[in-house]
């Protein structure tokens, strides 16, 4: 912010210094040029009123000779007085007889004595430099002419020299706006930085210092103060949605826990026809057992902005590869185990074995006897494409051989509470959002593809904590055909 306001002040500064400098450097060169021809026109018309009063009173040579000379000092020039037939009647300065007779040849000096009686002005090259040229006639039917020379480069040398100090003084004119801007762009830029480190304290979940209110514009006092009343109002509420969850995760869980056991208790004095309906009950408490786990799990998600560290993913899969083998084995599903050296990936503490239990869950409950199902790390492919130049992902496949899914219920899968139709009994719709949710916070993204198989593939994908040139491994296989079934809930 700083920089682009003092980038606005300076450039409008050169803006309005260049609309005002131009102009009045383009009016001074044309003054210059103007004043002097004027003089020159002055000069050379009063020299040839003197020289017609001379020539008719029979004045001599050396009195016309300093009038010459003193006309053509004061434009700084050069003056020649000719009479009719061209010869010289005065000179300012020395003549050679060949720069003499010369003079007659000169287009103002000839078109003089051929009797024009206007003042004859233009720009010629005399001597190898541009000089501006005027010719007068002499007055009172006098035959003659008076030619002055001024050298323009003078009046160059006038000009440049405006034209630098205009140019001088416009970069110190900018030099202290800069030093005035910068300080008044860091006056107004501080509060919004203040601003932008709580507001970065706040996205990363801790609770800022309350930003000052009484530095920088109005404008960005109030907004200080307004992000103060968010910052301590979201605050509140945190604390209070986290007090909600500790205490809900205890005072739900006690109630479910008796009821269940009570339930159990029941069992034995409850006839044969009856028990159908005790064990639906049991399951259904099981089940809301498991949609309140699910429901703390996410609050406490919501309410904890975790930072993702770097997690062994391919020991992650192994650890519950191992924890859900039986469960797998007694359903009659195998379960295996692809896990290449992919590195580690950045998770939140916990995530990959939370989304690796939901996945399974999901995977045995649909999943036939005599079926399998496959936990698979790669390599994103079109990441090691760019390896070398961005950072790569790694893509967590859970795949079954289940009835699948067609593309709509595919997009509504990660929907709270959903489930599609002809589901498994047992599931509570929380687990595939649960999943998303932890990938998301992990900075990846989860997505559900058809399989090959028929059944369903559960792409996870996590940002990898390896450097972008790290080259990839051989991937090898680790575990045969196994069976596993969910220790946790889906």
């Amino acid at each position: 912010m700083t920089a682009r306001l003092l980038l606005t002040y300076v450039g409008l500064t050169l803006l309005v210094l260049l609309g005002l400098e131009i102009p009045l450097g383009l009016r001074y060169a044309a003054d210059a040029r103007d004043r002097i021809t004027d003089a020159a026109r002055a000069e050379a018309e009063s020299a040839a009123a003197y020289t017609a009063l001379s020539m008719a009173g029979g004045q001599g040579d050396s009195a016309l000779s300093k009038r010459a000379a003193h006309c053509a000092e004061r434009v700084g020039g050069r003056m020649v007085i000719v009479d009719g037939a061209g010869r010289v009647l005065a000179s300012s300065h020395p003549l050679s007889a060949e720069a003499a007779g010369e003079l007659p040849r000169r287009p103002g000096i000839a078109a003089m004595l051929k009797g024009a009686d206007t003042m004859d002005v233009r720009t010629a090259t005399v001597g190898g430099t541009e000089q501006l040229s005027v010719t007068a006639p002499v007055a009172d039917g006098m035959r003659g002419a008076v030619w002055l020379t001024v050298p323009t480069q003078t009046v160059r040398d006038r000009v440049n020299q405006v034209w630098l100090l205009l140019w001088v003084g416009g970069l110190v004119v900018l030099g202290a706006v800069a030093v005035i801007g910068l300080g008044l762009a860091r006056w107004a830029g501080h509060p919004i930085r203040e601003l932008e480190r709580a507001t970065h304290a706040l996205a990363e979940g801790g609770m800022p210092a309350p930003v000052p209110v009484t530095k920088g514009p109005r404008e960005v006092r109030r907004l200080a103060a307004a992000f103060n009343r968010t910052a301590a109002r979201l605050a509140h509420l945190l604390a209070a949605q986290r007090a909600f969850a500790g205490e809900a995760s205890h005072q739900l869980r006690t109630p479910l826990a008796a009821l269940r056991l009570r339930l159990e208790n029941l069992e034995p004095n409850v006839r044969a026809a009856g028990r159908g309906s005790l064990a639906a009950a049991v399951t259904e408490t099981d089940r809301l057992a498991r949609m309140v786990e699910g429901l703390l799990a996410m609050a406490r998600l919501e309410e904890d902005a975790a930072t993702p560290l770097p997690v062994d993913v391919g020991e992650v899969c192994a650890e519950r590869h191992a924890t859900w083998l039986p469960l797998f084995q007694r359903e009659g599903v195998d379960l295996v185990l692809f896990a290449g050296s992919v590195g580690p990936v950045m998770a939140v503490p916990g995530a990959v074995e939370q989304i690796l239990d939901n996945l399974l869950s999901n995977a045995l409950r649909a999943s036939p006897v005599d079926s399998a199902v496959t936990i698979e790390l790669r390599l994103s492919r079109s990441a090691r494409a760019l390896r070398d130049s961005r950072p790569h992902w790694v893509d967590l496949h859970v795949t079954d051989e289940g009835p699948g899914m067609n593309p709509e219920q595919r997009k509504r899968a990660f929907d709270r509470f959903w489930r599609a139709p002809g589901a498994p009994k047992g599931g509570t719709g929380l687990g595939l959002s649960l999943v998303q949710r932890l990938a998301m916070a992990s900075g990846g993204s989860a997505t559900l593809h058809a399989a090959t198989t028929g059944g369903l593939d559960a792409v996870v994908r996590l940002p990898s904590a390896l450097p972008p040139h790290i080259p990839r491994q051989p991937r090898g296989r680790t575990g045969a055909r196994r069976r596993e079934v969910p220790a946790l809930p889906g």
